[in-house]
């Protein structure tokens, strides 16, 4: 599938006791890549993202560049503190990660939190 992909539905799925959810073959497919990576953010509470890997560097890149911009136009010069602290933010917001057989995914700790999920708890995917 091409990056330009767009996945539409949603589906209700539960996480197992190993914090796994089961993605629909379809989705699952839109979001790995050649190597079999997939990469999981957080973009808001209780609301986690997947991703080709290459796309989502890709759009890291695009606001690195966009922050570069700023610091070379001296627009973020008594803004250090802030930009060293959205660095650290954006540096743990994402996790490569490797779908298992069934198109599963495994929730990793940090992320379960973040998502507020408990075993055999119903989560919803939806395509976007």
């Amino acid at each position: 599938m091409s990056s330009n992909t767009f996945i539409t539905g949603e589906t209700k799925r539960t996480v197992d006791d190993r914090f796994r959810i089961s993605l629909p073959a379809e989705m699952a497919q839109a979001i790995t890549d050649e190597s079999g990576e997939t990469m999981l953010t957080k973009e808001r509470a209780g609301c986690l993202s997947l991703w080709k890997a290459a796309d989502w560097q890709n759009r890291q890149q695009q606001g690195v560049d966009l922050i570069k911009q700023k610091i070379q136009s001296h627009r973020l010069e008594n803004r250090w503190d802030e930009v060293q602290r959205l660095g650290r933010l954006l540096s743990t917001r994402n996790r490569t990660i490797q779908l298992a057989n069934r198109s599963r995914c495994t929730i990793p700790e940090g992320f379960r939190e973040f998502l507020g999920v408990q075993p055999n708890q119903e989560v919803m995917i939806v395509g976007a």
